[in-house]
């Protein structure tokens, strides 16, 4: 084995290794050289190499959002470090485990004009838990280490991102046969989870005295809250649980496809569905119209459950209880929370109705990016894990019922589409599973370096969307009225993915039609030597209008 000379990247490696971190994404370079050469000579570690240091941070993210641990990304100097900020917020926001450590210049050489060479120190400090500023000098290892300790500690207990900066001197690639730096592992002060029985008896004598309880689940990993607390929600008459489709949630009672619900509503029908008490779940909501819903028909009183900060969404937060999901619907399964109410039953009704509605305007709408939809998400097979752009991706799929069997991810802590091909592919590296992502043409060709990667199963598959253009900005009120639309804000184009994908070494399919999707649909999801991309071409002036009519039906 070949490790490091320099005492400061050995202590950095070994700490990695003993405080569980095992898998590593590596950007090449030359000024962190010292840990390339640890971190990919140490059996402790699987090691991945990734150019684009943009799409490393995010397939490291995706890496991490699958194994539930921290991953590390590792980069040279310099603007090499700034493309790991897009990552880093969505680490921030969707509290994933984020070790960023960034080789440096020493302080001396910072600001003379050395090449490579930018302020890295706190970088990243409006979106970050923890910035370790390491020193590479006598008598500096004690501290140094204590940082490295606190950093790592920092992103699991809190769940996020952290910076470990770590400044070299040359020469850079001196080596010898073993570790010769000792270690002190700091293990993590582990909080225990207090649950405050007098603040939840105040909560439960206000669920108890409501009528109208409601129940919204955001972003939440799969099997995060055991099914027999769902069912116990699900069978409660005066309650309704709304699902988004990152929710992964699933009981015959609740109430995904909010919009589908939501959006023909009147006033006296809003007034209706307003709850008195307001319980969440997870994370971020894409649902513009249940935000717009609860702040213009204010709960009572809204609590959020989880270990994460609470988020005042709906601009009435009462309380948080700090306690995972489980714990907290323990302790409300175990009183008697029965009321009668026919709340849960009449919006059952409203629900079974808009059904016929949905299946109806589709059985006669021609072939546009609804119907596409309509397809692919009926052709999914079961126990995928299913992947999903931002934009008008997330949105069309929020306006269908999801398959229990099948889990579902999107970047939503920033909703950005800047990575989500890359942070499907993290995911597909580590899942025994075949993962898909569904994707529009903007976001597929903004993340096209993300397919530089030889660490893309051959079961991974990407369906693309492409619409020539940003669809999404059709659908937004008043964008089309604004002057050069379609060249600054829909941002037309002729671009396909054919060439890239033949380039990366995928199977690659055209669709120009319904009938042609069908057919291609049978056989992609089949076992294949190389990963592939479906590429399904819709008309471009017309989607909007498809889904302003959708709602219009709804209504009628």
């Amino acid at each position: 084995m070949s490790y490091p000379k320099i005492p400061l990247a050995q202590q950095v490696i070994q700490l990695c290794a003993a405080k569980g971190i095992h898998h590593v994404v590596i950007s090449p370079g030359s000024r962190n050289a010292p840990l390339t050469i640890g971190f990919s000579a140490n059996s402790k570690i699987k090691t991945y190499s990734v150019v684009d240091e943009r799409c490393a941070a995010f397939f490291a993210m995706g890496i991490a959002q699958q194994i539930k641990q921290p991953v590390a990304v590792v980069c040279t100097s310099g603007s090499a470090l700034l493309n790991y900020y897009p990552a880093i917020a969505e680490a921030f926001y969707s509290k994933v485990p984020l070790i960023v450590i960034s080789a440096d210049r020493p302080k001396h050489l910072i600001d003379i004009g050395d090449g490579q060479t930018i302020r890295q120190e706190n970088v990243f400090a409006n979106h970050i838990l923890y910035s370790a500023n390491l020193n590479q000098g006598i008598g500096d290892n004690k501290e140094n280490q204590k940082q490295i300790n606190t950093a790592i500690n920092t992103a699991v207990s809190m769940h996020g991102p952290v910076h470990i900066n770590v400044p070299f001197a040359e020469p850079l690639y001196e080596i010898q046969d073993d570790f010769s730096e000792e270690i002190s592992v700091i293990e993590p002060k582990v909080e225990p989870s207090i649950f405050d029985a007098e603040k939840f008896a105040a909560f439960l004598k206000e669920w108890k005295g409501a009528k109208k309880r409601m129940v919204l689940v955001g972003v939440n990993p799969p099997n995060e809250i055991e099914q027999h607390f769902l069912d116990f929600l699900g069978a409660d008459d005066s309650t309704i649980v709304f699902t988004e489709s990152t929710s992964n949630v699933h009981h015959a009672n609740f109430f995904p496809s909010i919009d589908k619900i939501i959006a023909p509503l009147n006033q006296y029908e809003f007034k209706e569905l307003q709850p008195e008490i307001l319980l969440t779940f997870g994370g971020v909501f894409v649902s513009k119209k249940i935000k717009a819903f609860l702040r213009n028909y204010t709960p009572k009183a809204h609590y959020h459950i989880g270990i994460e900060n609470a988020l005042d969404t709906f601009f009435c937060l009462k309380d948080h209880f700090n306690v995972s999901g489980n714990a907290f619907l323990k302790e409300l399964t175990a009183h008697d929370t029965v009321v009668r109410s026919c709340y849960q039953s009449d919006w059952l009704t409203v629900r079974e109705k808009r059904a016929v509605k949905h299946n109806t305007y589709l059985e006669t709408l021609p072939f546009s990016d609804f119907k596409a939809f309509e397809y692919i998400l009926k052709s999914v097979p079961n126990d995928v894990v299913l992947h999903l752009s931002n934009s008008s991706t997330i949105r069309y799929v929020q306006l269908f019922d999801g398959n229990p069997s099948v889990v579902q991810y999107c970047n939503r802590g920033t909703s950005g589409i800047d990575g989500s091909t890359s942070t499907a592919i993290g995911h597909a590296a580590v899942s025994n599973k075949q993962n898909v992502l569904i994707t529009g043409d903007l976001s597929f060709l903004y993340d096209s370096n993300g397919l530089w990667n030889a660490n893309i199963p051959n079961n991974f598959r990407i369906i693309v969307v492409n619409n020539s253009g940003g669809g999404i900005f059709r659908i937004l009120p008043g964008a089309k009225n604004t002057t050069n639309f379609e060249t600054y804000f829909e941002t037309t184009h002729q671009f396909t993915a054919e060439h890239l994908g033949k380039m990366y070494g995928f199977e690659y399919e055209a669709v120009k039609g319904e009938i042609d999707l069908k057919t291609k649909l049978i056989d992609f999801y089949a076992i294949s030597k190389s990963p592939k991309i479906l590429e399904i071409f819709t008309p471009r002036a017309i989607n909007d209008l498809h889904l302003i009519d959708y709602f219009k039906h709804l209504k009628s």
